[in-house]
C-alpha cells in the first residue's frame, strides 16, 4: 500500500490542526481512550464552546494550547483503503517558518490553507514559494472557513483567481483547488449539500487518488556512506540509505571524492542478503576489494558518477533571527558529510509577493536568496532538483550550534574549478629558516582605545631588536587601501576581517611573525581567522580594557562622538563585541602598563 507524506501549511489561524483533526476523526484514526481525553481539553483547552475542539489533536504542547496556535511540527498517521498518510501539521506564525520547512522537506504533497475571510496573505505566498523550493510539485489549495462568508461561490473564485495568478511561476505539477470547512467537515471527507456550485473531489478523495509518482528518468545509484561497519576482521561493510537508483551484488560503483573503482560484493537489509535494493532502503554493503571508504564519502554507479566540486551557486533559506552576513563561516551538513562553509555573495533576494530578484547585502529571517557558497572540502552533490539528498544542506552556528539556513545546490560554479594551487619550490619552512624563526600570527584584539595598537608596536621593536622578521597590520591603517571601501556595518566588518586574515596568512607563508591589530569584534571571524593557520601559528590576544576606561582615555576622539551619536556602529555601544571566551593570552590592559603586558606577552610567546 502507498504511503503518501504531506503536510498542512498557510498562514496562521487559517485552520490547519483543525482541518487535521477532521480528517483523523472522520477516518476514525483515534482510539477511544484519544477520544475521551480530546473531550476533556475541549473543556478546559478548547475554542469551540461545548463542541469537540479536533485542533487539540494536532496542538499537544502546552504553550500551543494556551495560545491556541501550532508552534512545533506535528506528525500524524492515518490510513484508508487506498493509503496510507503521514501528515504533518506545520505552524503559520512567521517566527517559526523553519519549522514548516522542516515538515516540507520529507512531504511529497502540500496542502496550503486559506482563510476565506481574508485571502492571500503574505505567509500564504511564503510557504508556497518554500513548498516550491524544497521540490513538492503537488499542491492542494484548500480554501478553508467557507461557512463563515455562508460558502459564496464568488469569495472562492477571487481567492482561486489571485493564488493561480501568484503561482504561476512556482512549477507546480498539479494544483487542486477545493472550497471547505474544516470546522464543520464540509468537503473534507464527504460532499456538501452547501457547495451545489462546486464539483470536484472532496479532500479525503484527492489524497486517495493523486498520482505523486516522479516524472524524472530512472537515476543510477547513489548513497553516501553513514557508517562503516567493522564488528570483527572478517567483516567490513558500508551503511547507509539509497539515495537513488538500484543496487545488485557484483555492480561496478565508484568512491567518491576518491575516485576509487571495485565491485559491490554483497547486498544487506538488516542480517539478509538480497539480490537487488532499491531508493530509500537502509542497507550494508560489502565491497571485493579493500577500498578507503568512510562517513561522508558516496558510492556510485561507477559509469555515471555525480559531479565534485567545493564552490556551489544555491537557493537558501536563512532561518535565523541573526541576519546572514557574506563572509562568516557556518558548519554545513550535506549527506553525511560535515564541511565548514562560507556565503562568499548574495546573488539576490527573492521578494516572497512577487518572486522579484532584489539586490541584498545581508538575509533576515525567512527571507529567500541565490547565493555562491564556498566549502571547505570538495562535496558530492547532484542538483537538488534530480537528487534531494545531494543537493539539499543544512547550515549551522558554529558557537551556538542553531540551524540558521536549509539550502538546495543549483549547481557548481565552473570557474572555481579551473583555479589550482600554483605548486612553489620555496615554501613556509624554507623561508622560516632562513629567518631563524616560527613564523606567527599574533593577533590583538579588543575595543577601540583598549591599547592593541600601542602593544602591537613596541613588541613590533622589541622582536625587530631581537633579530625577528616582522610587520605589524593595523586596523585604521589598513582601512586606507585594502578595506578603504568598507564601512562599519556587521557585513563590512566580516569582510574586514576576512581579508586581513588572508593576508596575514599569506605573511606567515613567507616566513614573517605578522602582528595583527584590530578590534575583531565578533567570535566567529577571530575563529574563521585561527583555522587558516596551522595549529601554533595563531596567537590570540586579549586586549582586556573596559568601557568606561577606553572612553575616559578616547585618544583618538571617537567615543565623545558616539555618545553625542554622531558616529553609527560604534563597537562596545551600538554594534557589539564579543570577547573571546578562551583566548591565548590575556592581558589586563587598565591594571598593567603597557611594558608589563608586552613582557607578559613575550613570556607567552616563548
Amino acid at each position: 500500500m502507498h504511503t503518501l507524506r504531506f503536510i498542512t501549511c498557510g498562514s496562521v489561524d487559517d485552520g490547519k490542526s483543525t482541518l487535521i483533526g477532521r480528517l483523523l476523526f472522520e477516518s476514525k484514526a483515534i482510539f477511544d481512550d484519544q477520544l475521551a481525553a480530546l473531550v476533556k481539553d475541549s473543556a478546559q483547552y478548547g475554542t469551540q464552546g461545548t463542541q469537540m475542539d479536533l485542533a487539540l489533536l494536532v496542538d499537544g504542547l502546552q504553550a500551543e494550547r494556551e495560545q491556541g496556535i501550532t508552534i512545533d511540527v506535528a506528525y500524524r498517521f492515518f490510513t484508508t483503503d487506498e493509503r496510507r498518510f503521514v501528515v504533518a501539521d506545520t505552524p503559520g506564525h512567521e517566527q517559526y517558518t523553519r519549522n514548516m520547512a522542516t515538515g516540507a522537506s520529507t512531504a511529497t504533497l502540500a496542502v496550503i490553507l486559506i482563510d476565506a475571510r481574508k485571502g492571500v496573505l503574505v505567509q500564504t505566498r511564503r510557504h508556497s514559494r518554500i513548498v516550491a523550493m524544497m521540490g513538492i510539485k503537488h499542491v492542494v489549495l484548500a480554501v478553508n472557513k467557507m461557512d463563515l462568508v455562508a460558502f459564496d461561490e464568488a469569495t472562492f473564485n477571487t481567492i482561486v483567481a489571485d493564488y493561480r495568478a501568484f503561482a504561476t511561476d512556482l512549477g507546480f505539477a498539479s494544483l487542486q483547488v477545493i472550497p471547505l470547512s474544516g470546522l464543520t467537515g464540509a468537503n473534507v471527507l464527504a460532499p456538501s449539500q452547501r457547495l451545489p456550485w462546486y464539483s470536484g473531489p472532496t479532500l479525503l478523495q484527492h489524497l486517495n487518488t493523486v498520482d505523486t509518482s516522479s516524472t524524472q528518468p530512472q537515476l543510477v545509484f547513489r548513497m553516501p556512506v553513514q557508517w562503516v561497519n567493522r564488528p570483527n576482521l572478517d567483516f567490513r561493510g558500508f551503511c547507509g540509505r539509497i539515495a537513488a537508483g538500484t543496487l545488485h551484488p557484483g555492480d561496478a560503483v565508484r568512491v567518491l571524492p576518491s575516485g576509487v573503482q571495485t565491485h559491490v560484493k554483497a547486498v544487506l537489509l538488516g542480517f539478509d542478503e538480497v539480490a537487488a535494493a532499491n531508493a530509500g532502503d537502509a542497507v550494508t554493503i560489502t565491497l571485493t576489494d579493500e577500498v578507503d571508504a568512510s562517513r561522508g564519502d558516496v558510492l556510485v554507479a561507477a559509469d555515471a558518477p555525480p559531479e565534485v566540486a567545493d564552490q556551489f551557486e544555491a537557493k537558501l533559506l536563512w532561518m535565523s533571527e541573526h541576519a546572514l552576513t557574506p563572509g562568516r563561516q557556518y558548519l554545513m551538513k550535506h549527506a553525511c558529510k560535515e564541511v565548514t562553509a562560507t556565503i562568499t555573495a548574495i546573488k539576490h533576494r527573492e521578494d516572497v509577493n512577487s518572486g522579484a530578484h532584489l539586490a541584498a547585502k545581508i538575509l533576515g529571517l525567512n527571507e529567500i536568496a541565490m547565493v555562491n557558497l564556498s566549502t571547505s572540502a570538495p562535496l558530492v552533490f547532484e542538483p537538488y532538483a534530480v537528487n534531494q539528498t545531494l543537493g539539499g544542506f543544512i547550515l549551522v552556528d558554529k558557537l551556538t550550534f542553531e540551524t540558521v539556513g536549509a539550502g538546495m545546490i543549483e549547481f557548481a560554479l565552473r570557474r572555481a574549478n579551473n583555479i589550482h594551487w600554483q605548486a612553489l619550490e620555496l615554501n613556509k619552512a624554507t623561508r622560516a629558516a632562513q629567518k631563524h624563526q616560527n613564523p606567527r600570527c599574533i593577533w590583538f584584539t579588543g575595543l577601540s582605545g583598549s591599547g592593541k595598537s600601542t602593544l602591537a608596536n613596541l613588541l613590533d621593536k622589541r622582536l625587530f631588536a631581537e633579530g625577528r622578521h616582522t610587520y605589524v597590520l593595523d586596523g585604521d591603517n589598513v582601512r586606507h587601501g585594502l578595506n578603504r571601501n568598507l564601512g562599519f556595518t556587521e557585513a563590512d566588518r566580516v569582510e574586514n576581517i576576512r581579508r586581513v586574515a588572508e593576508v596575514a596568512r599569506l605573511m606567515v607563508d613567507a616566513g614573517l611573525m605578522v602582528l595583527v591589530s584590530f578590534i575583531s569584534p565578533f567570535e566567529s571571524e577571530r575563529r574563521m581567522a585561527r583555522n587558516l593557520f596551522d595549529a601554533g601559528e595563531f596567537v590570540e590576544v586579549f586586549v582586556d580594557a573596559p568601557f568606561d576606561e577606553c572612553a575616559r582615555r578616547d585618544v583618538k576622539g571617537l567615543y565623545a562622538k558616539a555618545l553625542r551619536g554622531e558616529l553609527k556602529n560604534f563597537t562596545g555601544l551600538d554594534s557589539p563585541y564579543e570577547p573571546p571566551s578562551s583566548p591565548d593570552v590575556h592581558l589586563l590592559a587598565a591594571q598593567h602598563t603597557p611594558e608589563q603586558c608586552v613582557e607578559q606577552l613575550l613570556l607567552a610567546l616563548g
